[in-house]
């Protein structure tokens, strides 16, 4: 017999619907997998389990007559996104007893969507590294091999959904931390087109570069979760693109994009390094898939080249410049604090020169490509990465080298501001999870969901699980 867990997000928001479960059942069900797994694979750093039976109660009792998709379903939020009430640490020990005043629009959100998150998922250190292992929370780990990493920066996200912890996550992306984690984990990671989720009500948002995401078994949940938190916000620095009829949901249902031109690459965009035939193989099957489903595929330059490091390098120092009280700054990591004397050092003048820099050299290397509906490469350079090898040197300088060879793709169309989504299509030679990235043109998110689910389907994975999915938690465990 099924377990809840097996159903998803969507399939439990249908269940919900139609009378035979409860949002109540669901949290319950949820929250004794996490008292018996959550710290197994470090998906938790805060589990709220009064906070989402009342809310699961309050749901069922109120249940309006007509919901949204996702009505009743759990979720969780990331550790650095603001939730007021919640503690919420930023992945620091420096903010070990912050609780916010104020949710972050996307909580408010996903909220009103009628899902009830669990509590907050481990994150790196202030968002800044592609491994969540902090001092806050035991390391998050890939529940199909807990010895490497869930990466990062939503990296618990991952870990959370991998496990069957949560049927979908929150997470934030500003330089591949939705993708990454998801591609290490088998999971689809979708980061939208900049402007299309609010990143308020606090900031500027990174220079355009972070956005919140989804992290989710299918691309239909994801695409439902992006409806969710994809409201027209006022006052947002960047404008939304337009919304499709029917909505993201609609499009990736019809996993039918059109006639596409892809255009595929897998030689690294940030740095000379090799890449893993495993990764290399993955995005050729996948080439193959979408040529055979009659798509234009070609294989083509990379956009962008490893010289362009320095001005990305420069940039990711700088945007490690939160405020934090001076007397906290010992309690940080060091790379954190690696990464904050480097941006201590950039003026004004060289960040406006660097930002003008990066989007003359972007501007150029998309322009070869103009005619391309969707770009094809890996997400990574390397599969998979246990947890401690990026830490082991315990040298910051080179725990940070370690980060870009590792995912040196990513981070690009975070510059671009284009959608980008990965897509777990193969699997090692002992079996751990392989996907690859697709990216489409800015503000054409429908479409590249629908392709997202028509490789989906044609890769023929299934809804595959790691060994810690059918573990039967102690009815004992913790009380629960």
């Amino acid at each position: 017999m099924a377990d809840l867990h097996d159903l998803t997000a969507l399939e439990q928001g249908a269940s919900i619907a139609r009378g035979e479960l409860t949002s109540a059942e669901l949290v319950d069900h949820y929250l004794t997998r996490i008292a018996a797994f959550g710290d197994q694979v470090g998906a938790f750093v805060t589990v709220t389990a009064d906070q989402a039976r009342a809310e699961a109660v309050a749901l069922d009792v109120a249940r309006p007559a007509a919901t949204g998709p996702l009505h009743g379903v759990p979720t969780a939020i990331k550790d650095l996104t603001l939730t007021a009430g919640v503690r919420t640490t930023f992945g620091s020990a420096a903010f070990a007893d912050f609780v916010p005043p104020v949710d972050a629009d996307v909580v408010t959100y996903l909220r009103a969507a009628g899902t009830v998150s669990l509590g907050k998922t481990t994150t790196s250190e202030l968002g800044s590294s592609c491994h969540a292992e902090s001092l806050v929370a035991p390391p998050a780990r890939n529940p199909w091999s807990p010895r490497h990493t869930a990466g990062g920066s939503s990296g618990g996200a991952a870990a959370a959904v991998a496990a069957g912890l949560v049927p979908v996550a929150q997470g934030s992306d500003g330089g591949g931390s939705v993708r990454i984690p998801a591609a290490i984990c088998g999971l689809v990671g979708y980061k939208p087109s900049r402007g299309l989720v609010s990143g308020g009500p606090l900031g500027f948002a990174g220079f355009g570069l972070p956005t919140h995401g989804a992290i989710a078994r299918t691309v239909t949940d994801a695409a439902a979760f992006l409806d969710a938190m994809a409201v027209p916000t006022i006052g947002e620095p960047y404008l939304a693109p337009p919304a499709p009829g029917g909505g993201y949901l609609g499009a990736a249902r019809t996993a039918a994009p059109g006639p596409l031109r892809i255009g595929w690459f897998t030689t690294p965009m940030l740095v000379d390094t090799e890449v893993d035939p495993a990764c290399v193989a993955a995005v050729q099957a996948a080439a193959s898939a979408l040529a055979g489903a009659g798509h234009d595929v070609e294989q083509v330059t990379a956009p962008l080249t490893p010289d362009m490091w320095p001005l990305f390098e420069t940039l990711w120092y700088v945007l490690a410049l939160a405020p934090i009280p001076p007397a906290l700054e010992p309690s940080l990591l060091p790379l954190t604090r690696y990464l904050r004397s480097r941006g201590e050092t950039v003026s004004a003048g060289q960040l406006i020169a660097v930002l003008s820099e990066l989007q003359t050299r972007v501007r150029h290397g998309l322009a070869g490509l103009a005619g391309y509906d969707v770009l094809l490469c890996p997400p990574l350079a390397v599969p998979q990465a246990e947890v401690g090898w990026f830490t082991a040197a315990e040298d910051p300088a080179a725990d940070f080298d370690r980060q870009r060879r590792f995912s040196p793709y990513c981070a690009i169309f975070n510059v671009t501001g284009q959608p980008s989504v990965t897509v777990p299509t193969g699997a090692t030679t002992d079996g751990l999870p392989v996907g690859v990235l697709l990216s489409g043109r800015f503000g054409d998110d429908a479409r590249l969901l629908a392709a997202a689910a028509q490789l989906e389907g044609l890769a023929g994975r299934g809804d595959r699980h790691p060994a810690i999915w059918t573990d039967a938690p102690s009815a004992t465990v913790n009380g629960v």
